[in-house]
């Protein structure tokens, strides 16, 4: 259940972060509401994550995939599109989370 409440908090801080970008410093109502619901989703489900899974293992996928999403969505709805070092950055950034996932031994006591 760790990684499905992983996934879905990941999906709510992306709508979160598209939406506090959308509310222009909170000078929109709507997507400001929508920013505030959607990050408290996202940190109780995190909260119930930390049960079963390392705060540095989920921290770090929940930071990289976060990364990879909030740039795709920036690119389309924002047109921010990512130079070269911002890409090569982003790359680094998952292939450190890949590393922790394989690799790591860290338990949840």
């Amino acid at each position: 259940m760790g990684y499905l409440y992983l996934s879905i908090a990941i999906i709510a801080e992306v709508v979160g972060t598209s939406a506090l970008n959308a509310s222009q410093g909170f000078t929109k109502l709507c997507p400001g509401l929508i920013a505030i619901v959607a990050y408290g989703a996202s940190l109780y489900l995190l909260s119930l994550v930390l049960k079963t899974i390392p705060v540095g293992i989920a921290y770090a996928i929940w930071s990289g995939v976060g990364i990879l999403l909030v740039t795709m969505i920036g690119s389309i709805l924002f047109k921010q599109i990512p130079d070269t070092p911002a890409i090569i950055g982003m790359v680094m950034i998952i292939s450190g989370v890949v590393v922790i996932n394989i690799f790591s031994k860290i338990v949840v006591h």
